[in-house]
């Protein structure tokens, strides 16, 4: 991946599912309304899950080096910034200071191996 990382729109592909580490994770740019932000996606099998990179407690950025956002285990998404761990699936927080808060999700879909960015 280049850097900075392009902004990607939706309908375009982010990457192939066979790109991640099961469990993996992986930032990007993309388009919003209100301009570039940062997401990330988590793959957990052949699932794929994403959400915004910023965490509902502070709002800090998530990942404690590029595109790593995972606990040490690979089972949670974890902010490295306070060490608040959400669910891969549904990206509810249940340890820290954030609990029962959950990351801003991100649409995806998976066709043909490739993971894209939902409208």
């Amino acid at each position: 991946m280049t850097y900075p990382r392009p902004v990607m729109s939706p309908g375009e592909t982010l990457c192939l599912l066979s790109d991640l580490a099961d469990p993996g994770s992986r930032e990007f740019r993309i388009a919003t309304e209100r301009g570039p932000r940062f997401a990330f996606i988590v793959r957990k099998g052949d699932a794929v899950y994403g959400y915004m990179n910023r965490c509902p407690h502070i709002g800090a950025t998530m990942d404690y080096k590029i595109d790593e956002f995972l606990t040490r285990d690979r089972q949670r998404i974890e902010c490295s910034y306070h060490g608040a761990e959400f669910r891969i699936e549904d990206g509810f927080c249940v340890l820290g200071p954030c609990e029962g808060q959950k990351l801003v999700p991100v649409a995806l879909r998976l066709e043909d191996g490739r993971v894209i960015l939902a409208p």
